[in-house]
């Protein structure tokens, strides 16, 4: 009798940490796993918004009006999370309070998630009947250019889907000499703040308006060393695209893109794998190429899902902007998605701006085709979702800005790939 009442507390211990102890490690891992994927949505929120693009977003307003975003989006997506076969509530999440003072361009956003009222199953005997977990996760943003950056010259980004247009070191926005640069190419700093949000579709109001400025190729045929013209704002020099070139086209089973035939074209409607480093090199293409301009306007169309004018758009109801946001087109491929915010999209990608400018000589450097990579300009194209022109003369919108300069150094960072602005975990390790 003795063995046998002995015998049913051991059992109901090994019972207790064979259920209720599996049951906790359960638990605390669907709780990391909520706070993870929080955090990692405010942080992508807090990139997207151009907030690490101006260094005075803190003055402004912009950064506490991001992180408002950022703290929404956070709340929702743990919401969607169950802790124990239990959803999680907005009590249960702890969200961190927007920073004061002037930010580095690496904001971090730290999500907890504490859940007290777990049942327990066989523990009861011991008197437990509830138990408790919790979890935190830190996610960064990552911008190496700005005025309060951090790792000066030390730490760069290598984003992946580059596409293959090389911008020139110059400031389009209207009233800008041709001699103000993008970013300072020794330490990678933003130096025109009014290029972020700015549209290429804009007409400044004085008479007569000048046309606007779109993106487009600096030299629609041949960009050979002996005839290249000399740098413009907005007018890129194409990269190669070939299987060595620096942006090798994706295959084309990988790509949705019906009217892409070519390298050139997979490679702006698909998604180029190989990380282009900020501070690498990259080789400009000097073949002859006479049907760049309107392969270019195909593949844009076929990548923003804009070829009825119903691609994703810039919400301009939203105020201020920015912080940006995003409006899905009624050609968004997502099913339900149209009309409705979508924190990333298609139509934003990540364009290389090279150490070139309007003060360069000789013309072309030394070493091209070869160019250097100083930074990143973010775009949004077709701001309004309408079809690209015939003539590839892109309308754009800039939503993020990072440059890196020519003395940074060491192992790039990858963040989450496609965006210039990295986002990723960094607690817990």
């Amino acid at each position: 009798m003795l063995v046998a009442v002995f015998m049913l507390f051991v059992v109901g211990a090994m019972a207790a940490l064979a259920i209720d102890v599996v049951t906790l490690y359960t638990a605390r891992s669907e709780a990391q796993l909520a706070a993870d994927g929080a955090a990692l949505a405010a942080a992508r929120v807090l990139a997207n918004s151009g907030a690490t693009s101006d260094p005075n977003a803190s003055s402004d307003g912009l950064m506490a009006n991001a992180w408002n975003l950022a703290t929404a989006v956070a709340l929702q997506v743990a919401e969607q999370n169950q802790v124990g076969g239990m959803n999680l509530t907005s009590s249960q999440v702890a969200i961190p309070s927007a920073p004061g003072g002037n930010l580095p361009t690496n904001p971090t956003f730290t999500i907890s998630v504490q859940v007290t009222n777990l049942p327990t199953f066989f523990a009861r005997i011991w008197g437990r009947k509830q138990i408790a977990v919790s979890a935190s996760a830190t996610a960064e943003v990552y911008n190496p250019s700005g005025a309060y950056k951090l790792e000066v010259a030390t730490t760069r980004v290598a984003p992946m889907c580059v596409k293959p247009w090389l911008l020139p070191n110059i400031s389009p926005t209207p009233g800008n000499s041709s001699t103000l640069k993008i970013f300072d190419p020794a330490t990678g700093a933003v130096l025109d703040l009014a290029l972020l949000g700015w549209e290429t579709t804009t007409i400044p109001p004085q008479p007569p308006p000048p046309p606007p400025i779109r993106l487009r190729t600096a030299c629609s045929t041949n960009c050979d060393p002996s005839t290249v013209p000399a740098p413009k704002p907005w007018r890129y020099y194409p990269g190669t695209t070939d299987a060595t070139g620096s942006f090798p086209a994706p295959s084309a089973s990988s790509v949705v893109c019906p009217s892409c035939t070519t390298p050139y074209e997979l490679s702006i409607a698909g998604c180029v794998q190989t990380p282009i480093s900020c501070n690498g090199t990259v080789q400009v293409d000097t073949n002859n190429y006479p049907t760049r301009d309107t392969e270019t306007a195909a593949a844009v169309d076929d990548l923003t899902h804009s070829s009825a004018n119903g691609g994703d758009s810039v919400d301009t109801t939203a105020a201020p902007s920015p912080p940006f946001q995003f409006l899905a087109g009624a050609e968004n491929p997502v099913p339900g998605a149209a009309g409705n915010v979508v924190m990333v999209s298609d139509s934003m990608v990540t364009v290389p701006v090279i150490n070139v400018d309007s003060t360069t000589t000789p013309w072309p450097p030394a070493g091209y085709p070869s160019v250097q990579i100083i930074g990143f300009v973010q775009l949004f194209l077709n701001p309004t979702g309408a079809v690209s022109p015939a003539n590839g003369h892109i309308r754009t919108q800039v939503i993020n800005l990072a440059g890196c300069g020519l003395n940074a150094t060491g192992t790039p960072i990858l963040g989450n790939g496609a965006s210039p602005v990295t986002v990723r975990l960094i607690s817990p390790p």
